[in-house]
């Protein structure tokens, strides 16, 4: 039998602090690759990837999204973004930039560097929805004035500007959105294998009414892979 080898990749992950990216990163040095990790700490420290500092394959850039970053890198994974509300409201402007200049940031530098790019979205752009549970085919019901909507149109106005790099350079990214719902070892194992596929399959499982529903009953978080965002497939997950 003749063994493949696969080419380890150098992979950015923006927003690193939060449990999904840490556990991310987690998972991408053990399949041998360098990762290259970005966060301006506006919500955490460095104690949060402190078992990670010491590691060769590992980097990390104290950089806000909103400003250009130049790097060489394979792969990016964009999750910056405040996602608790006490987070988000607490400098609503700074949000939105996080969302739209920070996707305008990583998606040039994906474009210059021909690397693939994944988008962490959120069941919040479906606003107060009308339809349970929502299917990707639902546009949603937002609010774009009130104290929420900095979070939630920020993260709309990020997939629009995925899908128009995609039409317009027919660049390969993709983007996921994710139930705000308890997480846990468990579902990262799936979701950071469904960050991985085709971007034409779906995750399985339905999605959360709400976040205090999901979080009373425990639930782990279930995904959308966003259809038509991705003009290829990403290395499938191992069976």
């Amino acid at each position: 039998m003749s063994l493949v080898y696969v080419e380890p990749k150098r992979v950015l992950v923006t927003g690193e602090r939060a449990f999904w990216a840490r556990t991310l990163c987690d998972r991408l040095i053990a399949a041998g690759n360098e990762v290259v990790c970005v966060d301006n700490f506006y919500t955490g420290s460095k104690r949060n990837i402190a078992h990670l500092l010491g590691n060769p394959a590992f980097t990390v850039l104290e950089h806000d999204v909103t400003n250009p970053l130049y790097v060489q890198v394979d792969e990016i994974y964009n999750l910056a973004c405040p996602a608790s509300p006490r987070h988000y409201q607490y400098d609503p402007v700074h949000t939105m930039k996080t969302s739209v200049l920070g996707a305008i940031n990583m998606l040039g530098l994906a474009k210059r560097v021909g690397a693939r790019i994944l988008q962490a979205s959120t069941s919040e752009v479906y606003g107060d929805p009308d339809v349970h549970p929502q299917p990707e085919s639902y546009w949603g019901h937002v609010n774009p004035t009130g104290i929420r909507s900095c979070y939630d149109e920020g993260k709309r106005s990020a997939e629009t500007l995925f899908f128009d790099y995609h039409r317009r350079h027919r660049h390969r990214d993709q983007g996921w959105r994710g139930s705000s719902t308890r997480t846990g070892r468990g579902c990262i194992r799936r979701t950071a294998a469904s960050c991985r596929t085709s971007s034409s399959r779906r995750c399985s499982g339905t999605r959360s009414r709400s976040t205090a529903t999901a979080r009373r009953r425990g639930r782990s978080a279930t995904w959308t892979i966003l259809s038509t965002a991705s003009s290829g497939s990403w290395a499938r997950p191992s069976t």
